[in-house]
């Protein structure tokens, strides 16, 4: 699963807040709750965790870490149940000077689903699992083929991960004695028929509802990627559509598959900001056929935001975190969708220039 760029901005937010702060001792509680996990059962390991917490030597730590406890059982009360996704929960004295309390609470529904139940007292807030949600990337489809042998795999990050290995009943090209030429030809030919198609199945059941699929990389060596795809109706229409790439390559198996990544950073690399580069083309665009459909610069897009009007908020990385928030929170109440956009790009670039602000609009306003 892909995070959208509200959602890792937002992420990213949450963990660089947490990670200001510091105990002077192990009084930071951080709780995670595991999707379909019932949050009543956290509350009471918590409770057992504050009786466990009065045979702490320390008076200041002792009471740092019941208070950070019950703060957090409380928080946990105002949840009906477990948000889909589970929950991260942190709590603790994040007071500047010892002997004050300043006793805060902090929770996330993360956009990954939480798949670990994790309670730990510690120094730091534990915050390893959401780093990790915020290194996943698009998982990408690989297959590597031939004539006899297909592997097929998904590339999650920079992690392959196999799917499917499969293996056909081809026969080699010399033929067995006694056997006509013709005869031989057509079996084989058959036979790379039904391969074809177990591979186009295979695809179809792994990729077709696949979710946060960016797109299918396709390699082999010689022709006979090429006859999978083209030759034949051998994969479905709304598969054959998700193919980014077609690369020769020299084997079918793990090595194959790592040697089809190589070969395909530069699709990979276009990719990530192909969907930046649409959306603000598409923004553009209008504004150069009707501009009476589009909004630029912050005052302009947030009198639109505030009528309701806007369809597609596109917001510059480059813009501060507070202005952000803003912009996000108002284009929530009336279901706009969000778009932070790099600077990386012509595009993101001219965006920055416009105001770093655009909007395209549900209809268009004649002022």
């Amino acid at each position: 699963m892909s995070l959208t760029a509200h959602e890792r901005f937002h992420l990213k937010k949450f963990v660089k807040e947490l990670e200001l702060y510091k105990a002077r001792h192990t009084e930071f509680v951080s709780v995670y709750v595991p999707e379909g996990y019932e949050l009543v059962k956290i509350i009471q390991h918590l409770q057992q965790e504050q009786g466990t917490a009065t045979n702490i030597k320390s008076a200041a730590t002792r009471n740092n870490v019941i208070d950070a406890l019950e703060r957090m059982i409380q928080h946990l009360r105002l949840f009906k149940g477990t948000p889909p996704h589970g929950l991260a929960v942190f709590s603790g004295n994040v007071a500047a000077r010892e002997g004050q309390s300043d006793v805060r609470v902090w929770s996330i529904e993360p956009p990954i689903p939480v798949r670990t139940r994790m309670y730990r007292c510690d120094k730091d807030f534990q915050l390893e699992i959401l780093r990790d949600m915020l290194n996943v990337k698009e998982v990408y489809g690989l297959i590597v083929m031939d004539a006899r042998d297909a592997t097929i795999a998904i590339l999650k990050g920079k992690t392959i991960i196999p799917l499917v290995k499969t293996h056909s009943e081809v026969p080699g090209k010399m033929k067995a004695g006694g056997q006509s030429s013709m005869r031989f030809q057509q079996n084989r030919e058959l036979a790379v028929k039904a391969h074809y198609k177990k591979v186009g199945d295979y695809l179809k059941d792994q990729f077709l509802m696949m979710e946060g699929l960016k797109g299918l990389l396709v390699g082999g060596p010689g022709p006979t990627k090429y006859e999978l795809v083209e030759g034949g109706n051998y994969i479905t229409n709304e598969v054959k559509k998700k193919i980014l790439t077609i690369k020769d390559i020299t084997y079918t198996d793990e090595f194959g598959l790592q040697e089809l990544v190589d070969r395909c950073q530069d699709v990979l690399a276009q990719e990530e900001i192909a969907e930046e580069k649409k959306i603000v083309n598409r923004m553009l665009e209008l504004l150069g056929k009707n501009q009476h459909m589009v909004a630029y610069g912050k005052t302009e897009v947030m009198k639109a935001l505030e009528q309701g009007v806007v369809d597609v908020l596109l917001l510059s990385d480059v813009l501060d975190d507070a202005t952000i928030d803003e912009f996000e929170a108002v284009a929530k109440k009336y279901g706009t969708t969000v778009h932070l956009i790099s600077t990386e790009t012509r595009e993101g670039v001219q965006l920055r220039d416009l105001g770093k602000v655009g909007a395209i609009l549900r209809y268009a306003i004649v002022t």
